[in-house]
């Protein structure tokens, strides 16, 4: 993924108003996150528990999804549909209003992922679960990223059913 800016990111939105997407807390460390590591970018609302911000690169541009989740989480050990790696208490059901209509009306779709949105990381083994494991695959680096890519595009793609 390549560095995106504050106008890229708040430009991005599919299922929030131009208004909620303008108010939105953007990541102050923009330039000094592992863009070459990263298939999405994500990060938590500083002021919102329980809300987070993705920004995913697709085609030609940026589509962004605000998410809710249950803070607390549950203890127990789960498996992220991104990225495959099990945590104990580090994978939330991260939900998200659907896009357009369907979206203003309620429709909501949902995934279990990383509370901390660095599937990227873990797929590339730069990052490991506090508690937890990725299990023993034989998939190169790059079978696993690409598959963190085809899980992103069709949590995606459920945005807009």
């Amino acid at each position: 993924m390549h560095a995106v800016t504050e106008r890229d990111i708040r430009s991005s939105f599919v299922n929030c108003s131009k208004g909620e997407a303008k108010r939105l807390p953007v990541p102050r460390d923009l330039d000094d996150r592992p863009w070459d590591d990263l298939d999405f970018l994500g990060w938590g609302d500083p002021s919102l528990p329980g809300r987070c911000y993705l920004v995913v690169p697709q085609d030609d541009r940026f589509v962004g999804v605000a998410l809710r989740y249950a803070t607390g989480g549950s203890g127990r050990a789960q498996m992220c549909t991104i990225c495959l790696t099990t945590h104990t208490g580090g994978v939330s059901l991260m939900t998200a209003h659907k896009a357009g209509e369907s979206g203003r009306k309620g429709n909501s779709v949902g995934t279990y992922m990383c509370t901390d949105l660095a599937c990227s990381l873990y797929a590339r083994n730069k990052k490991r679960p506090a508690l937890g494991s990725r299990y023993r695959e034989d998939l190169t680096p790059e079978e696993k990223v690409e598959r963190v890519r085809d899980n992103m595009s069709a949590f995606l793609a459920k945005l807009y059913t």
